[in-house]
């Protein structure tokens, strides 16, 4: 991991709690934040895999836990990505409640509904990737919720974008709970999902 996405990392947390301003939590979390009272989201209009419109209103009926990277992630998308799905394994496992786990991406030039619908079921069928019509587009999102993004000049025809690495917990009203800031564990999420949802029971 890169010295300037830590960087980003760091400066995307310090963004998201300027973003979601809140009281004293209710209860501590081993990866993030619990926000008290919870805060609703900005509106926004991306595109899924399918290339379906997808808003607020998808977000609304079950827990979700979604966050921001792009498919040519050399890193922390592809072990956060696994991490979730393993999460997800051991909650169906238990018959606990299952978030849907929404993967935005941040780089919309590569990033088509296409690319989506071959990367993200890799990590698990069940998985929601979703990428907006240009790059603006989703920076703007991005800047929205607190997420620093930042595209890195191409080397070689190719190149990398650095990116906040905050998931965001939404309940089923589509109301941010909490954003877990890491290190992300198997164990660490799965607890800290399970304690949002039962509020701390």
């Amino acid at each position: 991991m890169s010295l300037v996405f830590i960087g980003f990392a760091a400066a995307g947390g310090i963004a998201a709690a300027l973003l979601w301003p809140q009281q004293q939590p209710a209860m501590e979390l081993a990866t993030g934040t619990l926000l008290t009272p919870r805060r609703a989201l900005p509106d926004f209009s991306l595109i899924d895999s399918q290339g379906r419109s997808f808003g607020p209103a998808n977000l609304r009926g079950r827990w979700s836990m979604l966050f921001f990277g792009y498919t040519n992630c050399p890193d922390f998308c592809p072990t956060t990505l696994s991490t979730l799905a393993a999460m997800q394994k051991q909650l169906r496992a238990e018959h606990s409640v299952i978030p849907q786990v929404i993967f935005v991406s941040v780089d919309a030039k590569r990033d088509t509904p296409a690319q989506l619908a071959n990367y993200v079921p890799y990590f698990d069928p069940e998985f929601i990737g979703l990428t907006a019509a240009d790059q603006p587009a989703i920076e703007a999102l991005a800047k929205q919720w607190g997420v620093a993004v930042m595209v890195q000049p191409p080397k070689d025809g190719s190149y990398t974008v650095d990116h906040s690495s905050a998931i965001f917990v939404l309940d089923p009203a589509g109301r941010l709970a909490a954003i877990l800031s890491g290190p992300f564990t198997v164990g660490a999420l799965q607890s800290d999902f399970r304690r949002i949802v039962t509020g701390g029971a």
